[in-house]
This record gives structure tokens, sequence and C-alpha cells, in this order.
């Protein structure tokens, strides 16, 4: 895939970011090892153990120490056991996997032995790719998504692992949508949800093996914005709908792990041309930052909640903020006008506008 990136404001200072500065400390002042790298060092030069400089090294690695084991703990609490996952018998269907996002992930397992299976009304824009197997199908179309799912299973097998990545944007207000570009909307970017759910999770509990739910939902769905009427609320019912069936799936069927991605604005041709008034503290995500902690999540064979750049981590204490304090950070973040300035697919030979997948 060869992308152009979303045009943003040239600056000497554009690749600094927040997440990068988190990204460096975390493998630095705030990793165990490295703390405690320090105060041996101490001890090396024959530093007293009640020095003040000993003393707090000791203290910070400590610190961090217990920290790092309480996040070990919590996601065990949170998401349980991992399950085993051999790519060799993963059987990965990938919704929307024709561009963007999804066709990286799928090149991606493609490579690494596991049988993948893309599922796209558009047809792959690398053409083949290795390991990959190309179904066209409209995931809006519940009689299409039950042909394919038995053309798979006969083809590859029972499918291990489901990403429901297709999405699309219009990019329109509310008042500039007629009501089939709304109802178009919804049912790509929710409704085919549970198409492909009801479709796919049966077999994979049959399986016996266990499996992994991917959904790609987006900070959209907690935040809204303006010209992203219909897009917004389909995220925010995926959302829903995935925790929903992550308590399901908890109660009955232990063995199928379940991943929730919330990115923020991708570097793909869904949202081109959208602006970026402050990437320092929110930043484009790139695809294969995005597809990293995907594929660690599914390998590592846990359940996860990936979310990209770092402030998308924090999105559920937005609306805990005086609704003042919540309307100045929207105007400064150009959270409700940075969809002026968009263009989707409808140039450099990108395809239409509207309607494009993830």
């Amino acid at each position: 895939m060869d992308y152009p990136r979303p045009p943003q404001r040239d600056s000497w200072f554009a690749p600094l970011s927040i997440d990068l500065l988190v990204k460096v400390f975390k493998v630095t002042f705030f990793h165990p090892f490295i703390s405690w790298i320090i105060p041996l060092c101490f001890r090396a030069q024959a530093l007293r153990w009640d020095a003040p400089p000993m003393v707090g090294s000791i203290a910070w690695a400590t610190f961090i120490t217990l920290c790092w084991m309480a996040n070990v703990i919590n996601q065990r609490i949170a998401y349980g056991l991992p399950r085993d996952v051999d790519l060799n018998e993963e059987v990965i269907v990938i919704t929307g996997g024709g561009s963007g996002l999804g066709l990286l992930v799928a090149e991606v397992y493609g490579m690494r032995g596991a049988t993948v299976a893309v599922l796209d009304v558009n047809d792959m824009e690398n053409g083949e790719a290795r390991g990959v197997t190309f179904y066209k199908c409209d995931v809006t179309d519940k009689t299409q998504v039950a042909r394919v799912a038995a053309e798979i299973e006969r083809d590859l097998g029972t499918p291990t692992v489901l990403i429901n990545n297709a999405a699309i944007v219009k990019g329109k207000s509310l008042l500039e949508l007629d009501f089939e570009e709304i109802e178009k909307s919804i049912a790509t970017n929710l409704t085919a949800h549970f198409y492909t759910l009801k479709t796919f999770l049966p077999p994979m509990i049959r399986g016996g093996n266990g499996g992994t739910v991917v959904t790609m939902s987006s900070v959209l769905g907690h935040l809204g914005a303006a010209r992203l009427t219909d897009y917004a609320a389909a995220k925010a019912g995926v959302t829903a709908l995935h925790k929903s069936l992550t308590a399901e799936l908890a109660a009955s069927y232990p063995d199928i792990r379940t991943i929730l991605v919330e990115p923020g604005q991708l570097s793909t041709p869904l949202f081109y041309g959208v602006q970026t008034p402050h990437a320092f503290v929110a930043p484009v995500v790139e695809p294969v930052d995005v597809c990293k902690e995907v594929i660690a999540a599914i390998d590592a064979g846990r359940s996860a909640h990936v979310a990209m750049p770092l402030y998308a981590r924090w999105i559920h204490w937005y609306n805990v903020l005086p609704v003042a304090v919540q309307q100045v950070a929207r105007r400064v973040a150009g959270v409700d006008t940075s969809m002026q300035t968009f263009i989707g697919r409808q140039e450099k030979g990108m395809g239409e506008k509207n309607g494009s997948l993830i």
C-alpha cells in the first residue's frame, strides 16, 4: 500500500508528539529494569545505602516495579488467561481488508503463514497477496455474508479470528445526508458487525479451539464530531456492542477472546485530507502502529483494549469534565472543524470519496 499521508501543517517539530515522549520514557525511566540500574550504578561507586541519591533511586525503582506488577495483575483479572495460538492452525477473516489497515493486517498474517480470508466489496488494491484469499462480499447483505462464510469454511476451514474492520465515511453534515446515505453508513459501520458475528461466531465456538473477535471502533464513538453524525453514532453502537458481547462470551464461552480497537485519526484513505490542528497532543496514527498492537494481542491469545494515540486511552474521562471545559477542549483541539478539509478517496486516484473501506 502506498497511500499519501493526509496533508498536515509542516513544521520542524512535526514528528514530536506526547506519544513519542511517553514511549521513550516507558523504555527508560519508567521501565523496571532501567530503574534498578540507577541504584546499582550508585552502589558500584561505593555510595552508602542511606545516601539521599541511593534512597531516592531505590524508592523510584520500587515504585515503578510495583506499578508494573499492578498492571500485569490488572490485565490478568480483566481479561483472564490467554488462549493458545498457532498461526498454522488459525483461519483469519478480515472484513474491509481490500485496502488500508485491513489489508495491512491481512498481508502481515499472510506472510507469516496464517490462512487469511479478506471480505470486501472492492477488489484488493495490491492485487493478490501471499497467503490471502479474497472473497468479494458486501457485508451489509446478510445473504452474501452467509454465502461467503460457507465458502470460507469449505475452502480454508473453520474461522478462528474475526476482524470486523469494514467502514465508510460520508463526511457530510446531518442536513446534507440523504436517507440512503444514512442507511448505508449505519449498515456498513454497525449492522454489518451483527451479520458477521451471527455468521462466524457459532462455528468458531463449535470448533472447540477458542477464537478471537476484533472490533474496529473509534474514539469518535465517545466524542462525536461535526460532519460525522452517522459515523460517530455507528461507532458508539459498535463499542457498546463489543462490550455487551464480551460480557456474554465471558459468561458462556470464555475461550473466545475479544479485542476492542479505538484509534484516533488514522493515516488511511478513510479520512484523507483531515487536518490535525494539534499534532503534539493528537498526532495522526499510522496504520502500521495499530496493526502491530492488534497483531500482538491476537498472537498472545489475549483480550485487549487498543487505544491510540495517548489521548484515546483517557477519552472516558472527557465526560467527567465540566461542560464548559469540554467545549473549550473541543475548540482548542479542532474536533468540529477538522472535517472541513476532508477529501476521502476522490483524489490521487484513490476512487470514490464516499463509501471507502478502511
